[in-house]
């Protein structure tokens, strides 16, 4: 009895951590998506602004993932799977941005593009931090850690393009750069899928036997 207390006590108190860190990280993503949204819109930034989508897409992300910190594993798979289809959505809308300015093109301020990618490579930081001990936990917080870390990418290529931007004068690299986030997305909401089908697909096999 002393045993199976011991346990509960310990997966609350794993589930009460695990709860703290998505409040945090998920204040500091809906932040940011302002920010740099509007930064982007001044900047007329095509790779800003899939920045923050990313932003967007992962406060959505920590918000459904608080809600099954507590739930059993198929229900965190389920979230998996919708949070990957969220991923994937937002790596269409890029990629629909881009065609946009590839037919009404023009040069981004690259001094809004560096400025911004760079606070938002520092907030993200801070987020891949407290996310860090729980990226082997459960498929919820595994993923939520595949979010975060592909946050850090896309803050660096921003920051890149900006450079690019500035040297060459031209739009391309911030088009390119956006293109590069677009597939950087794609490619994490299919293993993001992949992992949660896997993981439903055990249950539903669990569930017959």
């Amino acid at each position: 009895m002393s045993d199976c207390c011991n346990d509960d006590c310990t997966i609350e108190a794993l589930r009460e951590e695990q709860r703290g860190t998505l409040q945090a990280v998920l204040g500091i993503n809906a932040v940011m998506f302002l920010v740099i949204a509007g930064a982007a819109l001044y900047g007329n930034s095509t790779a800003l602004l899939a920045d923050s989508l990313d932003n967007l897409g992962d406060a959505l992300t920590y918000g459904l993932s608080l809600y099954v910190v507590s739930k059993g594993a198929v229900a965190k798979a389920r979230v998996a799977l919708f949070k990957g289809g969220l991923i994937l959505l937002a790596a269409l809308v890029v990629v629909g941005q881009v065609v946009y300015r590839l037919f009404v093109p023009s040069a981004p301020l690259f001094e809004v593009m560096g400025a911004f990618s760079l606070l938002g490579l520092a907030a993200n930081s801070i987020c891949l931090f407290l996310l860090w001990r729980h990226r082997h936990e459960d498929v919820n917080m595994s993923s939520v850690w595949e979010c975060s870390r592909n946050d850090i990418a896309s803050n660096l290529s921003v920051f890149v393009a900006a450079g690019a931007v500035w040297l060459t004068g031209s739009g391309w690299p911030d088009i390119l750069v956006a293109l590069g986030l677009a597939c950087l997305l794609m490619r994490s909401a299919i293993r993001v899928i992949r992992s949660a089908l896997l993981k439903l697909r055990t249950a539903d096999q669990g569930d017959e036997s």
